[in-house]
């Protein structure tokens, strides 16, 4: 795994509005106080979320996107980008993939935080469709459509995007296997600031920082940390 220092950018991943800041807010405001630029790619605009029923729907997208902006800022993110792919009907595509390794030769990234591709069976939540959809997309992205010149030639002849090697990808929410666990005590209250940004879904969770706490604290005492103490989990992938 590579040291914080020997990374200049990160370029996070996610199915929806809200998964990085679940999964990964307190991490990515480490790093953004670190100095290190992080850029956000949202693949949904999470159209199908919400509790109230009576919302328009119509308006559920900009909403969310809005939100999400919102949440970025409190982590330290300014750079988002949405792909506009419908809520709830995410398939790891080649037109996926074709987006996402567009997204990376842009960005050229030394990091990529994605979601899981599998089903977590203990946190069903976890595994949702879109999630494993994307994180499989984003992988193939990675290796090996973003790195290969020939995959998607079109990339290079009609948009002067030069092939990209990510050197490294960080499975969010801990992945199958998890073997990396950032302490993000500190960070805590940025996370929570950016989770109550998404008001349309965690508005009518008056235990959001409960619960919270309760799962990070589970996550610390996994990873062997001092009692007291909140971590994030993740699966570190050498991608080189």
């Amino acid at each position: 795994m590579r040291d914080d220092a020997e990374i200049s950018r990160v370029l996070a991943i996610a199915a929806h509005p809200d998964d990085l800041d679940f999964s990964a807010a307190g991490t990515i405001a480490g790093w953004t106080s670190a100095g290190l630029e992080v850029v956000y790619c949202l693949v949904t605009d999470g159209d199908a979320g919400g509790f109230d029923e009576s919302f328009p729907r119509e308006e559920m997208a900009p909403l969310r996107r809005a939100e999400q902006t919102a949440a970025a800022k409190a982590v330290g993110v300014d750079d988002l980008r949405f792909l506009g792919y419908p809520d709830g009907q995410v398939e790891a595509t080649l037109g996926l993939r074709r987006d996402l390794a567009r997204v990376i030769r842009q960005v050229r990234p030394d990091r990529v935080l994605c979601p899981s591709p599998e089903r977590n069976y203990a946190r069903i939540g976890i595994g949702h469709p879109d999630h494993r959809a994307v994180g499989s997309a984003a992988l193939d992205a990675v290796y090996p459509d973003a790195r290969n010149p020939f995959t998607f030639p079109e990339l290079v002849a009609d948009e002067g995007l030069a092939a990209w090697s990510v050197p490294e990808v960080w499975i969010g929410g801990g992945g199958p296997s998890p073997n990396h666990y950032v302490d993000v005590t500190d960070t805590f209250p940025r996370k929570l600031a950016a989770l109550r940004a998404h008001q349309s879904q965690t508005g009518h969770r008056p235990d959001l920082e409960d619960m919270l706490r309760q799962r990070l604290a589970a996550t610390a005492e996994r990873a062997g940390l001092p009692a007291g103490r909140l971590a994030e989990a993740f699966q570190v992938l050498d991608t080189a």
